[in-house]
């Protein structure tokens, strides 16, 4: 089982198999050998083809692999690929609209991140989050902006209002559903460390675990932005120290703690591991 404790997640166009191992020595958490959106219709079958004679040569490694959308005419063939290659960790879903689309690919045995990233996958997220072999959910904001016609270029309040209350419905039926905490969409600009980390601490106090990427140098910007400050894990070694003599709820720097905050510490600590 792959390890749910993901903050970085990170593309590689299957098309540039030169490409993959630099990918797995980018110190991102997954890395996502994409089969859909960064390849060219025309060289679907030959990413497919780079990826499994990849993993024959490098036993041992480790990826994901976004697969073609349900309704592409590769969709069956990406699935029987990522079922036949046991260094297929697991299988992002683009698109997903409906349970019965997860059930296919849940035939693979592997585990499952469905990617909602449209109106129709919005309405059945709850379906989607209860179907068999999903870990966890990851948002695709710009395709849902395309599709809900929303207006990003601009940096529109009322469009990033619509996209975060998209963000607030996956943080709910994850929950809900018992979920590892979702993954957030890309950041397109490249170059833009300070916008990357801004979006990665909005998506973190919204309750996401972390973000899908495009390039490595994302990867550390990513990781900074979601490592505990200093002062952070010395309030929650306080906490968790003087809740080590037992007491129902107490006082830390003149704040009450209960069961609640205590929880939030030890959490805090773990993540900094």
């Amino acid at each position: 089982m792959p390890n749910p404790l993901v903050r970085s997640a990170l593309f590689v166009p299957g098309s540039r198999p030169e490409r993959f191992s630099k990918a797995l020595a980018s110190g991102a958490d997954a890395v996502i050998v994409d089969f859909e959106d960064a390849v060219e219709e025309p060289l679907k079958r030959q990413a497919r083809d780079n990826l499994g004679a990849f993993l024959t040569a490098n036993p041992s490694a480790q990826v994901w692999v976004r697969i073609n959308a349900p309704d592409h005419a590769g969709h069956f063939e990406d699935v029987a690929f990522c079922k036949a290659h046991p260094n297929v960790a697991g299988v992002l879903l683009p698109k997903v609209e409906s349970a019965a689309q997860v059930a296919v690919v849940a035939a693979t045995g592997k585990v499952i991140w469905p990617i909602i990233e449209s109106a129709r996958g919005l309405l059945a997220v709850a379906e989607i989050a209860h179907a068999p072999h999903v870990e966890r959910l990851s948002f695709g904001g710009l395709d849902l902006a395309l599709d809900l016609n929303l207006n990003l270029s601009s940096n529109s309040p009322a469009a990033r209002f619509a996209l975060d209350q998209a963000r607030l419905a996956l943080i709910v039926h994850s929950r809900a559903a018992g979920l590892v905490a979702p993954l957030d969409g890309v950041h397109p600009a490249i170059d833009d460390p300070e916008g990357l980390r801004r979006s990665i601490r909005h998506a973190y106090e919204m309750g996401f675990a972390g973000a899908l990427c495009i390039h490595p140098k994302q990867v550390a910007v990513i990781h900074e932005a979601l490592a505990p400050s200093a002062a952070d894990l010395a309030w929650a070694q306080r906490v968790v120290d003087a809740g080590a003599h037992g007491a129902g709820a107490y006082q830390i720097d003149g704040q009450m703690v209960d069961a609640p905050v205590l929880l939030r510490a030890q959490r805090l600590l773990a993540a900094s591991i």
